[in-house]
């Protein structure tokens, strides 16, 4: 009787060594099936950021809706390079998401140019039934071109100047002003319109640049100001409004063709609703950021009659209606019209 005990013992031992085998390979087995995707974006990873916002929520849905089968790493302040070259490590597959601006999109698939055009959408009410519409669509499947999907578009807001030289209230006081501008002929022409100095640069030199007086100031976005501390090196904000800055969220082809049918509609509704929820969040922060700068002595003022500056930069738009497409810029001005 005692020998059958310990023979019982040993074999409940074995079971259990074996049940415990089972256990961690079938962990392991689980976590080797967690893929994981890179997403890039080019400022920092502060919480009123919208690349950080839009980055941030896309992470957690996707993470969300897959069941964590995918776990999506945030690469902010332009670790995976600048957007320029996060294009083309969408295009090459190196990198599996990103969240980028319209201006450099534009430098590789002219038809972007159209959303840089100054003035193009009165408000973000507008912008969003455009983006969100055909004329949207229409754009985003031109990215089909680099080998890059297109999701959807989330917000970066209105854009507008600031400078340490003096307020901008009319297209006259520009003058002079060396202002930072995106390496692209739009931005370039917009302020060559208005009479002032533009200056292509990076936007990973741009904080410096003004920090030494190397430029006077540059165009932004609100939150991208306080995010990226620019109200400790530039005086003056003048609310020009003067571009809408849609952010493209987009997904590297290569990438999408390993996912599932499923899976894709899963990666598609994460990117859809993080916009939404961005651009819902953007409105909230731009009022409190106002508060907020205005309290660190940075100098704000209106612009109430934008129609001096709207007529200064007219004629870019028949300047760049043959790059752009005129049945493109057609199809964008119809859209906006007819939701105004």
């Amino acid at each position: 009787m005692k020998t059958l005990k310990i023979f019982i013992t040993r074999r409940n031992l074995l079971s259990l060594i074996f049940l415990t085998l089972l256990f961690f390979g079938f962990l392991s087995q689980a976590s080797a099936q967690k893929i994981e995707l890179k997403l890039g974006f080019v400022t920092a990873a502060t919480e009123n950021d919208p690349y950080y916002i839009t980055s941030k929520k896309i992470a957690e849905l996707v993470e969300t809706y897959t069941k964590e089968k995918y776990k999506v790493n945030l690469f902010p302040s332009g670790q995976l390079g600048n957007e320029n070259e996060m294009i083309k490590n969408l295009t090459m597959g190196t990198m599996d998401l990103g969240v980028i601006t319209n201006a450099p999109t534009g430098a590789f698939i002219k038809s972007f140019m159209a959303l840089d055009l100054p003035f193009i959408f009165p408000n973000e009410k507008v912008a969003h039934a455009v983006l969100d519409g055909k004329a949207g669509e229409m754009l985003l499947e031109k990215l089909k071109s680099l080998n890059i999907v297109g999701l959807g578009y989330s917000e970066g807001g209105f854009r507008h100047m600031i400078n340490n030289v003096r307020p901008i209230k009319a297209p006259e006081d520009t003058k002079g002003i060396k202002f930072r501008v995106m390496t692209t002929p739009i931005y370039i022409g917009l302020f060559q319109s208005l009479g002032s100095n533009a200056v292509p640069m990076p936007w990973g030199e741009v904080f410096t640049a003004v920090q030494q007086k190397v430029i006077d100031g540059l165009e932004i976005p609100i939150p991208v100001i306080y995010a990226n501390k620019y109200h400790e090196v530039a005086k003056y904000l003048s609310l020009t409004g003067h571009t809408y800055s849609p952010l493209i969220i987009m997904c590297s082809e290569q990438r999408w063709k390993k996912f599932s049918s499923e899976e894709k509609e899963m990666v598609k509704r994460a990117a859809r609703e993080a916009a939404v929820f961005e651009r819902s969040k953007l409105k909230d922060i731009i009022s409190d950021i106002l508060d907020k700068l205005k309290t660190t002595g940075m100098a704000i003022n209106d612009v109430p009659d934008k129609k001096p500056f709207q007529e200064a930069v007219k004629p870019l738009y028949k300047k760049f209606e043959d790059e752009i497409g005129k049945d493109v810029l057609d199809t964008i001005i119809k859209a906006r019209d007819t939701s105004k």
